[in-house]
């Protein structure tokens, strides 16, 4: 019958899965500076800068 086709479509995702989340953990610890920056900005984007008249301390 046509569900006997899901477990292999399920491990086929999984696999597919992979890569992709590996690449968000592996630019999630190298990606640190940006990750900083993104904080430090005030705007959630890393891409956007403020100066340093913008850095507060904690």
């Amino acid at each position: 019958m046509w569900f006997e086709i899901l477990p292999g479509l399920a491990i086929m995702g999984g696999c597919l899965m992979i890569p992709g989340i590996s690449t968000m953990i592996i630019h999630k610890y190298c990606n640190g500076v940006m990750e900083r920056d993104r904080r430090l900005s005030g705007t959630n984007r890393y891409y956007e800068t403020k100066g340093l008249e913008n850095i507060k301390e904690e």
